[in-house]
């Protein structure tokens, strides 16, 4: 069954608006109240008045980011924004913020550390919440960064960019589990992580890697149809067709050797289709058909 509600995933540094004192663009190169990524997340939501949860677990900052969140909402006219401080999986089964989870239009996760997304909320309630409303509501899951990055079932949690190309320096676990057929990694262009996506992928070939660059989105919908959103780039490694590769039989810290990935760039507007392994130039084109 497709889920009804929606995922975005967020690179990280997302673009959170123009200081209009003093006319300085803290992030990226967009005009953020035109084509900002946070003010998607609220025209996906059906507007200002949507109620948002935002989630400061991963950081180790969370209320210099929950701060930062209720500015840049705010300035976009939202006025049910509100901030929740879960620091441990004591807090995550506070029945507050389960209620709060069953009643809101959308959730937040900041970035940090997704391995505390994972450890924290892996086998509660809440989880088992945000899923149900993801499945059967018109709901909105956003992440970015660790947010975005534990989004899948399967969750890069560790990975040295510039040792990614060896076996066994990229470390995988379980994360939140809202997509199985996906892995996605943030802050992608910057920090040099196609070689950590690629072995990522390499070693679950079963999955579509999701490289998010920075201030850069992937916005899913029915579990499937993805649409890039943002300023910046995604790069989609596709595994599927892979032929040799050596990762099975070399020791660690040897070099890996893969044979024909397939690769996609995706700038804003380009779409693509997971189950299908299919790219789209424009969504647009795909959802006229389907109308």
């Amino acid at each position: 069954m497709k889920p009804r509600g929606k995922l975005i995933a967020i690179g990280g540094a997302e673009d959170k608006g123009t200081d209009l004192e003093t006319g300085e663009v803290h992030r990226s190169n967009l005009n953020f109240f035109e084509l900002g990524i946070l003010r998607r997340i609220v025209a996906e939501n059906g507007g200002t008045n949507a109620s948002i949860e935002v989630v400061t677990t991963a950081s180790m900052i969370p209320y210099e980011v929950g701060n930062n969140y209720l500015d840049a909402f705010g300035k976009l006219g939202c006025t049910r924004i509100n901030v929740m401080h879960i620091r441990n999986r004591e807090d995550a089964m506070r029945k507050e913020y389960v209620d709060r989870i069953r009643a809101c239009d959308c959730v937040m996760f900041s970035g940090g550390n997704q391995m505390r997304l994972s450890a924290i909320f892996g086998g509660t309630e809440f989880l088992q919440v945000l899923h149900q409303r993801y499945q059967q509501d018109d709901f909105v899951i956003a992440g970015t960064s660790a947010g975005a990055m534990a989004m899948s079932q399967t969750m890069i949690y560790e990975g040295n960019a510039t040792r990614a190309h060896l076996k066994g320096e990229v470390k995988i676990t379980t994360g939140l589990g809202f997509m199985n057929s996906v892995i996605f990694d943030s802050h992608f262009e910057k920090r040099g992580r196609f070689g950590r996506l690629a072995q990522a992928v390499a070693t679950n070939p079963s999955c579509i890697g999701i490289g998010l660059g920075e201030d850069t989105g992937m916005l899913v919908t029915g579990g499937n149809q993805m649409e890039a959103i943002g300023s910046g780039l995604v790069i989609i490694i596709d595994g599927h067709s892979m032929r040799h590769t050596n990762v099975a039989d070399i020791p660690e810290g040897n070099p890996l050797s893969i044979e024909h990935l397939i690769v996609h760039f995706c700038e804003k507007g380009n779409g693509y289709l997971v189950k299908e392994r299919k790219f789209l130039m424009e969504l647009d084109s795909l959802n006229k058909v389907h109308s």
